[in-house]
This record gives C-alpha cells, sequence and structure tokens, in this order.
C-alpha cells in the first residue's frame, strides 16, 4: 500500500453491485472456481445477498477500487464468503489492513471468523495462513461417475 494513501473502507449498499459484479467475477478467475456465471448474473446474485442476510465492504485506495468483502453472521462465527483485492493492489498491505478494518468495525463482538480456500489456490492459502488463519478442515466431493461402478 502507498505510504501516501489510505485504505478506506466503507460498506456497500446495493448502489454498489455494479461496482461488485466485476471484482466478484475476477475473484472467480483468479481462484479458478469453476463458477461459470456471468457478470450481469453475479450483479444479480450480489443484489439478492446484500437484500438478504450478507454485508460488503469495499476497500478503496483515494479513488480506485482497491477490493471488498462480502461476508454474515451465522451462529457460531463470521462466513466470509469472499475476499478480494485487485491485483494491482496485492502483496501491498491491502487486504492485511483491511482484516484489521473488518475486525474492528464489521466484527468487533466475532469469536471466529470462517473462509473457504479452494485446495489449488496455493497463494491464497499462503495469505490466509500468514494472517492467523489455520486449516480446520477438508471439503470433499465426487461428481457422478460416467458408468454406474
Amino acid at each position: 500500500m502507498d505510504r501516501n494513501t489510505e485504505l478506506r473502507c466503507r460498506f456497500a449498499t446495493l448502489a454498489d453491485t455494479a461496482t461488485l459484479a466485476p471484482l466478484n467475477a475476477q475473484l472467480i478467475r483468479d481462484e479458478g472456481h469453476r463458477n461459470p456465471m456471468s457478470v450481469a448474473e453475479l450483479e444479480q446474485r450480489m443484489s439478492a445477498w446484500l437484500a438478504g442476510e450478507y454485508k460488503a465492504v469495499l476497500f478503496e485506495l483515494g479513488p480506485q477500487v482497491a477490493g471488498y468483502a462480502l461476508f454474515r453472521q451465522d451462529p457460531e462465527h463470521i462466513y466470509l464468503r469472499q475476499l478480494f483485492v485487485a491485483p494491482a493492489h496485492r502483496r501491498r498491505g491491502v487486504g492485511r489492513a483491511a482484516l484489521a478494518w473488518l475486525w474492528s468495525n464489521a466484527w468487533p463482538n466475532a469469536a471466529r471468523i470462517r473462509v473457504d480456500v479452494l485446495l489449488a489456490n496455493i497463494a491464497a492459502q499462503a495469505f490466509w495462513r500468514a494472517v492467523g488463519f489455520r486449516d480446520y478442515c477438508v471439503v470433499m466431493e465426487m461428481e457422478r461417475p460416467s458408468s454406474p461402478a
């Protein structure tokens, strides 16, 4: 992060879904997720999430959107569904600063945060471990075989 530019964080509104959707599309590409949704579909989904149980926070550096977080309060933890930092702002402390802001301003009473990280996304795993997360479980899945076993 540029020492002369302060990270600003603000809660997103439904009016921000057009900003959030392309960032979500970039996150999907960057993490290697198999989600095939278009930006328009992602915008509709984001609108539904923000109208429901999710909240989002935009991270801004000067006039640029540097990233965002999307989360919800579950009974025993905060589920951090998405955290994205734009490629131009990565490895500069933005993610770490955004998490500190979230702990203080969005999750002041939270005891635990949970995040899902794809196994193939080694860079994200390294980031989460570097900021203090640790492995808790592995979710496994199997696709239907082409012929019955």
